[in-house]
């Protein structure tokens, strides 16, 4: 999903992603440890999703944007 498009979400749908976003995290962290993860490049991206939701979140609330 790009800048643009989360920008574009209410907050309980930014919520929501985030949410997600950790949900998947947890779920790459087990395949890892379980050795069932076969991209370990998903781990970096699923890190910097949350961080990208997690500012755009904190922008709203400062009403940057």
């Amino acid at each position: 999903m790009k800048v643009e498009e989360i920008r574009a979400l209410s907050t309980g749908e930014l919520a929501k992603q985030l949410e997600d976003a950790h949900q998947e995290l947890f779920n790459l962290r087990f395949r890892l440890a379980t050795k069932q993860l076969v991209n370990h490049r998903e781990l970096s991206r699923a890190r910097k999703q949350i961080a990208r939701l997690k500012t755009i979140i904190r922008e709203k609330e400062l009403d940057i944007r």
